[in-house]
Parts: structure tokens; sequence; C-alpha cells
């Protein structure tokens, strides 16, 4: 980001929103982090609303359930239950997002107003809106796989996010308690080289997508409908990887590519 040179000393803009082309800068957004006095914006809208929305739609597709069958199905309390869990988790570590690329990079555009405020919501109950009217029926061990997958991505996502924010704001304690491995950058950042980002540099987003997987399986095989999710957030996540190697091999330059030899896997260990 950078600022702009007005009379408003405070305005900060988004790079990828100033380009000079009016329709991806209105797409991107301009203003890096618009406020009302002291009330951010962006900050606002990136997680509150949607997922809450989300979880109240889930709710009703439950509720719907019960009067549209007579009962609520397993399945269906897997959907609300861990969707609910994941909701938690986002709100509970909120303060994790201010280092994100939504937040540090990208402008307050049409991407994260529509995307925080009706894509979120609306694409992410899918599963739920999916069994709202229908008795699917997953065999016990089946449903069990299906949750064991769900807390493995979870251990994982959640793991890696603790490990990651623990070190940006106690680096010396995690390096000397806990013999965190870094490698020391040029720019005077060290990036971490071990635990769970020694695995793979976006092991995140891997645990991130196996979550996403489980809530798809949750539905069964009737329709391909409730798999959008899964395939869209895929493409979502290999997609931000890619801008993130970018910017980090502008801000890194040799220091990147060293740090890609130490963690030369992206999102799986060993294999890709």
């Amino acid at each position: 980001s950078f600022r702009l040179e007005t009379n408003d000393k405070n305005e900060l803009l988004a790079v990828p929103g100033s380009t000079g082309n009016y329709i991806y800068d209105f797409f991107m957004g301009r203003e890096l982090n618009p406020r009302l006095y002291n009330f951010d914006f962006k900050f606002f809208c990136e997680l509150r609303p949607g997922l809450l929305g989300w979880l109240m739609i889930n709710i009703g597709c439950l509720i719907k359930q019960q009067n549209t069958l007579g009962f609520v199905t397993w399945p269906m309390i897997f959907i609300v239950f861990s969707q609910g869990l994941y909701v938690w988790d986002a709100l509970f570590f909120e303060k994790a997002i201010l280092t994100t690329m939504d937040i540090t990079t990208d402008g307050f555009g049409f991407m994260l107003v529509f995307g925080d405020l009706a894509w979120v919501p609306f694409t992410y109950s899918l599963q739920a809106k999916f069994l709202a009217t229908r008795d699917i029926q997953i065999p016990p061990l089946c449903l069990l796989a299906i949750a064991l997958l769900k807390f493995f991505g979870y251990f994982i996502f959640r793991g890696a996010n603790s490990e990651k924010d623990f070190f940006r704001s106690h680096t010396n304690i995690a390096i000397k308690k806990y013999n965190a491995q870094i490698l020391q950058t040029k720019r005077g950042t060290k990036l971490l080289i071990s635990g769970f980002w020694g695995l793979a540099r976006k092991i995140n987003y891997t645990g991130d997508w196996l979550m996403s997987l489980s809530w798809c399986l949750a539905t069964g095989f009737r329709s391909p409908i409730p798999y959008f999710y899964c395939t869209y957030f895929l493409i979502l996540l290999i997609h931000r990887a890619i801008r993130d190697d970018h910017a980090c091999a502008q801000k890194y330059g040799a220091d990147w590519i060293s740090y890609k030899k130490h963690v030369p896997y992206l999102f799986i260990p060993k294999i890709f």
C-alpha cells in the first residue's frame, strides 16, 4: 500500500486497486482501510457479518429439515456443529486476520465487499441447504471417518495458524524456549522454517481445504452441487498461494529463493 498525497494524510491506498483501470480498481478496492472515525469497515466485514450469517442460515436449514422430515439427520447435525466450530474459531482468533493478505494488501473493493457480505454466507451454507429437504443417510463408520477428516484438517489448520501467530508476536520466546528454526532475511525479518511451517509453505491451507472436503462428503454422492464449495475453495487457495508467492518473491528477493529451498513443498509435505 502507499499514501496518497492529498489533504487527508491518513488516506491509505491499496496497490492492487491503483492501476488506473477503473473497472479493475473498483473490483480490487482503491482504499485500503476505509473508516468512519475509528470504525474500520474492512476489518468489521472481513469476518463477522458473513460468518454469523453463514451460521444463522445453517441453523435455519436445520429447523427447515426438522419441519420437513420430522427429524434432524446426523449429517445435518455434523454440518451445523462442525461449521459452527469453524465460525467460533475464526471469531475467537479474530486478531489473527490483521496479518492476512485481505487486510494488509487488498483494498476494500467489490471483491471483498461481495465476498464478505454475500458469497460467504450464501455459498458456504450450500451443504446445509442441500440437506434441508433431503434425508441423506450416511453409514455410521463413514460418518465417523468424515468427522475424523474434519478434525484432522482442523488440527492442521489451527495448529499451523497458532504457531505462526505465536512466532510473530513472541519471536524471541519461540526461538529460545521452543527452538524454532528461522531464516534471517536481509530485510531483518525472520522466516519460520520448522514445526508446521517446515512441512509446507501453505500447510494451513491444506488443513482448511480438508475441512471443506469433509463437509461436502457429509452430503453423500447424490448430486455434485454440494461439491462446488470444496472445488471453488481449492481454486481460491491455489490462487492465493500463487499471489502470496509472487508478493514474497518481490519482498524478499534472493532470501525467498533460499526459503523455498528450506521448505520446498507448497501444500502437502513430500508430495506437492
